[in-house]
């Protein structure tokens, strides 16, 4: 708990989105606080708090989701040192993916840095990007 960024995801039944981050994922519960709705997520560096809507705090006032999906417009990248168990335990509750595994190279200055990664919904709609990395390359003509 010492990232400097760490979204937090309004969900409407934290207690699924729990079981989906751990049971299937595979992200530890750093602590939890049940009266608000509320648990802190671990996956190796990566860092997420979801918080029940309408227990215990919540930004209203026009900040709330409205409807799935929530967080449109909005994914988060992390990173993980293999994608094949992520999708293997994805594969086997059925749960589709966003978009399949690729290898993507994508331009960093002199360079291009490779992931294979792929994108998948969480049960409200958050879209989330997991990767591994390739490594560096230069550039292909």
């Amino acid at each position: 708990m010492g990232n400097a960024l760490v979204p937090e995801f309004s969900v409407s039944d934290w207690r699924l989105s729990k079981a989906f981050y751990c049971d299937v994922l595979g992200f530890e519960c750093a602590y939890e606080r049940p009266e608000e709705g509320f648990c802190y997520l671990q996956l190796g560096d990566a860092e997420l708090m979801i918080d029940q809507i309408g227990q215990g705090r919540t930004f209203d006032d026009g900040y709330l989701p409205v409807g799935y999906p929530f967080g449109m417009g909005l994914n988060v990248q992390i990173r993980v040192p293999s994608v094949d168990p992520l999708v293997e335990a994805l594969a086997n509750i059925k749960h589709p993916l966003f978009l399949p595994v690729e290898e993507k190279w994508y331009r960093i200055g002199d360079y291009q840095g490779g992931n294979r990664q792929f994108v998948v919904a969480d049960p409200d709609g958050y879209l989330l990007r997991f990767f591994q990395e390739l490594g560096m390359r230069t550039p292909v003509a």
